[in-house]
């Protein structure tokens, strides 16, 4: 499953850098760090975005009771590694049916975790109300993290946002009622730490979200 890279911000063609300028170019948002083809989940996958990134590859660890890995996407090129992850993970919703989790990590500006979350980007912007007492807190690489959540997004996702290891961490979820899962002390490994342990992660299907 093959393509080309794209804009993290809006999915649309990219332009590589050329005679006229030294970045990858979308005909709307400019300069962006382009988002690589998704390819399906496998241990491999997820071994080639670890080795090239310069941000976390955020994976929850262990994995919630029958849950699967079920992709992972990286934007950023060979030239200035990857400046922004998607890892997403699929399983049995806490109220029951299925649920979808995405952890985006990236660079300020990158934009997708906006894309994802599906509100004007780049960034959480004035949708998240840090003025408020975070409904969420995960521990990111040992670390309590905060998240708020993001006001704007559409109904079928809850959306979460806060800060860890100095750069963006997004968590979004599909349906909103899954953003339980959230509440449920979840613990977030940056994959770039792990061990050999990560050979045993169960894979499923890739996660359709990743491709819209």
């Amino acid at each position: 499953m093959r393509g080309e890279p794209s804009c993290p911000k809006c999915g649309g063609r990219v332009r590589a850098p050329g005679l006229f300028a030294d970045t990858w170019q979308c005909g709307v948002h400019g300069a962006v760090h382009p988002l690589q083809p998704v390819i399906p989940p496998s241990v491999e996958a997820l071994a080639v975005v670890v080795g090239r990134t310069r941000v976390p590859v955020w994976m929850p660890w262990p994995l919630p009771v029958n849950w699967l890995f079920t992709g992972v996407a990286c934007a950023g090129d060979d030239r200035s590694g990857g400046r922004g992850t998607v890892v997403a993970c699929s399983g049995p919703g806490p109220l029951g049916g299925p649920g979808e989790l995405l952890l985006v990590a990236e660079e300020l500006g990158v934009g997708l975790g906006a894309r994802y979350a599906g509100v004007e980007g780049p960034d959480p912007g004035p949708g998240m109300r840090v003025d408020t007492p975070p409904p969420v807190k995960v521990l990111a690489a040992g670390r309590p993290t905060p998240l708020w959540q993001v006001g704007g997004v559409p109904e079928d996702r809850a959306v979460f946002a806060g800060e860890a290891r100095g750069l963006w961490l997004w968590a979004i979820v599909w349906p909103q009622e899954a953003g339980l899962l959230l509440h449920d002390d979840l613990v977030l490994t940056d994959l770039r730490d792990a061990g050999a342990e990560v050979d045993l992660l169960p894979c499923g299907a890739l996660c359709p979200r990743l491709l819209t």
